[in-house]
C-alpha cells in the first residue's frame, strides 16, 4: 500500500444571485451561501430579543435593571429594544445575512417604523 497522500476533490455546482444589492452564492437547494456577516447587527438583534424575554417573564421589571445587570447604558438599552419592532421578514432577513444594502445597527438605532409594512416599503 502507498503511503504517497491523496486528494480527494469535492464538486458542489453553485449560482451567483443577486440579493439586496449583494451577490449570494446559491447551492442547489437554494442555500445561500453567505459573505461578509454583521456580527455586531446580529449580537444585537439576539440581545434585544433576549431582553424582551427577560422583561416578559419577569426575570427583569424594567430597562434599568437589564442596564445594570449588564453593566451598559439604559438609553442603549432602550434603543436596542426596538429591535424587537422589526418585520418577521427582516429579522430573518438579518439572521440569514441577506438584509438590504446599507441596513446597520446605528441605523436601526436611530429608529424604525413601528407599521412592518413601512418597514418593508410595503405600505399600500
Amino acid at each position: 500500500m502507498s503511503e504517497a497522500p491523496q486528494t480527494l476533490t469535492v464538486v458542489i455546482p453553485l449560482k451567483v444571485k443577486r440579493r439586496g444589492g449583494r451577490k449570494a452564492m446559491l447551492t442547489p437547494g437554494g442555500l445561500a451561501l453567505h459573505g461578509e456577516q454583521d456580527i455586531t447587527l446580529i449580537k444585537a438583534v439576539a440581545r434585544a430579543f433576549r431582553w424582551r424575554r427577560m422583561l416578559e417573564t419577569g426575570r427583569y421589571g424594567t430597562i434599568d435593571e437589564i442596564a445594570a445587570a449588564e453593566k451598559i447604558n439604559d438609553s442603549y438599552v432602550s434603543r436596542v429594544l426596538r429591535l424587537t419592532l422589526l418585520a418577521p421578514d427582516i429579522v430573518e432577513a438579518i439572521l440569514d445575512v441577506r438584509q438590504p444594502e446599507g441596513m446597520t445597527l446605528p441605523g436601526l438605532l436611530k429608529g424604525v417604523p413601528v407599521v412592518w409594512e413601512h418597514q418593508t416599503g410595503r405600505a399600500k
